[in-house]
């Protein structure tokens, strides 16, 4: 998937739309580790910082969580069917 570079939402605020609708629609389902950020890189083609804000919206929405030494995973989200 592409990013508008140019556009006027910013790169990381597309990425972190893109991955939320991917744990929305369940392909990526709750308790999955997300990609790693190396993944992520090579699929976006930005840089990790940009990737890192990207997650840090995700973990503001409360959508994911970091565990240590593990990853980045999907929350179960409470009341949604």
């Amino acid at each position: 998937m592409s990013i508008d570079r140019d556009g006027p939402i910013p790169p990381y605020r597309q990425i972190a739309g893109i991955l939320r609708e991917r744990i929305e629609s369940g392909e990526i389902p709750p308790g999955r580790r997300i990609p790693s950020l190396v993944e992520l890189e090579q699929e976006f083609e930005v840089a990790r910082d940009t990737l890192r804000k990207a997650i840090q919206v995700l973990k503001d929405e409360g959508l994911v969580e970091t565990v240590t030494g593990m990853g980045i995973f999907v929350i179960e989200q409470s009341g949604k069917s």
